[in-house]
């Protein structure tokens, strides 16, 4: 799948206002710094689409991008960011469940994952929860292009043996760079070919 138009649609904090209609979603989620916003513009070749920045926690919106006048790219707040106040963060979950839970139209949640670092309670926890409630995911590691490809390699599969003490299977995994382009192709031809199934 190529992208020849991504254009933004609306920002709100409640699933109920979410746009009509029933054309799929594609969401994005993972913790605070993981590199989101770049993906998302990588993968639209759109440098300004999502905003990003180097504070952490930025996105605190549900904010959905319209593709090819096709389908939904929808970028989700990040979570488990420490420096929120408890209420904050309670409303930012509470936001993240409702529209992952209820939403109908979201075909499928990419959940991001720093690959530098070693499997982190949190993100483990919110795949329990997914999986628990049956929410079809995948695993898109990001900033690939910050380690060797040994040390990648190693992470790697670190963590998917990590995942399968708990999982029988394992969810599709990407690795990408935002930066290098990778895993772009792979990530839009997966959109596709669900959206086609």
């Amino acid at each position: 799948m190529e992208i020849k138009q991504a254009e933004f649609v609306i920002s709100n904090t409640d699933v109920r206002k979410c746009p009509e209609g029933d054309m799929p979603e594609f969401a994005f989620i993972g913790r605070s710094n993981v590199g989101k916003s770049s993906l998302i513009n990588m993968l639209t070749r759109h440098k300004g689409l999502a905003k990003t920045s180097s504070t952490p926690g930025k996105t605190l919106l549900i904010n959905h991008f319209l593709i090819n006048k096709s389908w939904y790219l929808v970028d989700l707040p990040g979570y488990g960011y420490a420096q929120r106040s408890k209420t904050q963060r309670e409303q930012l979950k509470k936001m993240i469940d409702n529209y992952v839970l209820n939403r109908e139209q979201m075909y499928n949640l990419f959940l991001l994952i720093d690959s530098r670092h070693e499997p982190q309670e949190i993100d483990l926890e919110f795949m329990r929860f997914l999986g628990a409630n049956g929410v079809p995911f995948s695993i898109v590691f990001t900033k690939a292009d910050k380690l060797s490809k040994l040390r990648l390699k190693t992470n790697t599969e670190t963590y998917k043996k990590k995942l399968l003490e708990e999982w029988e299977e394992l969810p599709p995994i990407f690795i990408t760079s935002s930066s290098a382009a990778e895993g772009r192709t792979e990530l839009l031809d997966y959109i596709e070919q669900i959206m086609n199934s």
